[in-house]
């Protein structure tokens, strides 16, 4: 049996297993990240509500950052979130201000996470995690197999071969996955059980290389609850228009392999506004039928609506409602009952509460 998110998670149970987001068995949850800013994080339930509003469907799921530069456990925005009635999924990102991608490791690099060098502010967010008590959904260090981010494994060795392991590891996908196991290690070793874990890389690796595969970063089953795909289309003006098939068919069968049980979730999807390029409404429109006829494992989807400014002065606008035909084509895609729009739980066991 799953309870509705209606029936009140925190009573519906006896209080000896939290309660987690259950799988589907048809069809998916929806979900969104609201353009929360250049931290990602201020979270309203205005912006939530509006957007809700807008394309006239509840979220199931509402995504935002959780940056380690903030050096807290964002508890305001995850009462907002599960006070509207949506599971609150967090990046849970190393990363520090500024927060700009294409920068260097910094303090908080994977060695210092390894060394120990933040296992106070760990601790403490998984202590303020566990208090508050409601299901989480996390990711850690996202799109990893990118060069954009500074915990990605291009910087921490990329494709060099430990060659203290027979058969050698890849050493920068190696020490990601050493510190995404320690970090999770450190929450559980807290009591931490309110979270599930979402293995989160990117649609295209970054180099394309051997080295750079999913499998590599892949820290194993017992660290994952869910694995998720960044899934998008043309983000600026240099990149060639693609379909959501071209970009989405190869990384769904690449992620499937890393284990045959595993719900799948796209933990961002989306593409930008341009005309002379492509079709958006009609990309949104395929998306969404992909989505439902080719993709079965995929159970909850989240769409980025976000609109900034890049450095040569243009725009890229992924919001749903970038163009009237855009968001017309996002508000009949989700009308399918197909979409859940309100989360289920069950209990960590996996038994009806």
């Amino acid at each position: 049996m799953i309870w509705p998110f209606q029936v009140h998670a925190d009573e519906a149970h006896d209080g000896t297993a939290p309660l987690k987001l259950a799988t589907p068995s048809s069809g998916a949850y929806t979900g969104a990240y609201v353009d929360f800013g250049d931290g990602e994080d201020h979270v309203t339930l205005d912006a939530i509500e509006n957007f809700e509003k807008m394309v006239g469907k509840h979220q199931a799921i509402i995504a935002f950052g959780n940056f380690w530069g903030e050096q807290s456990f964002p508890l305001r925005n995850v009462q907002i979130v599960t006070r509207y009635g949506a599971i609150p999924f967090l990046f849970w990102s190393p990363w520090d201000k500024p927060y700009a991608e294409g920068k260097l490791p910094n303090r908080f690099n994977l060695y210092n996470i390894l060394n120990g060098m933040w296992d106070t502010y760990i601790d403490k967010w998984a202590d303020d995690a566990k208090a508050f008590g409601k299901p989480l959904l996390v990711a850690w260090g996202l799109e990893m197999n990118g060069t954009w981010f500074p915990w990605s494994g291009y910087y921490y060795g990329a494709g060099q071969k430990d060659q203290f392991h027979q058969p050698p590891d890849f050493l920068g996908p190696m020490i990601y996955k050493k510190a995404y196991r320690y970090v999770v290690d450190r929450v559980r070793a807290r009591g931490v059980q309110n979270i599930q874990w979402v293995f989160h890389v990117n649609n295209h690796s970054d180099p394309d290389d051997n080295w750079n595969r999913y499998a590599d970063y892949y820290p194993g089953s017992n660290y994952v609850d869910w694995l998720g795909l960044s899934i998008y289309g043309k983000l600026f003006n240099y990149m060639g228009w693609s379909s959501f098939y071209d970009v989405s068919h190869l990384a769904y069968d690449e992620i499937c392999k890393l284990d045959p049980t595993k719900p799948v979730m796209a933990a961002e999807w989306g593409v930008g506004e341009f005309p002379s390029s492509g079709n958006k409404a009609e990309w949104i429109q395929k998306a969404f039928q992909n989505f439902k006829e080719l993709y079965p494992r995929i159970k909850a989807a989240v769409f980025w609506h976000e609109r900034w400014q890049n450095e040569d002065e243009s725009y890229s606008n992924l919001r749903a409602n970038s163009s009237p035909e855009a968001l017309d084509a996002y508000r009949k895609g989700v009308q399918d009952p197909y979409w859940i729009a309100t989360p289920q739980f069950q209990n960590g066991t996996g038994a009806a509460p």
